[in-house]
């Protein structure tokens, strides 16, 4: 259902943000390792700084995640109701 004020009421995908955040976290994890075995040493720092974002990402979603509905409504949840203007 489009109400039209998407921008203000629309919902994060935090569930597709973590499953995505653990997909990086295996590639970065796995390119890190590769790397410093190979003795690349600006490829391993280049993955390891990507490794430490997607760690960071993935705290704040979890974070977010168990706070409750306020941040991830569940299927059951209606759409908030649009803003009314006066």
């Amino acid at each position: 259902m489009r109400t039209g004020s998407e921008p203000m009421t629309a919902r994060s995908p935090l569930r597709m943000r973590f499953w995505l955040s653990i997909w990086g976290l295996i590639w970065t994890t796995g390119g890190t390792v590769a790397f410093a075995i190979a003795e690349r040493p600006g490829w391993t720092v280049a993955f390891a700084i990507l490794w430490l974002i997607v760690v960071v990402d993935l705290v704040i979603v979890v974070r977010h995640i168990r706070q409750g509905p306020h941040f991830q409504p569940g299927r059951d949840v209606p759409p908030y109701q649009p803003p009314s203007h006066r």
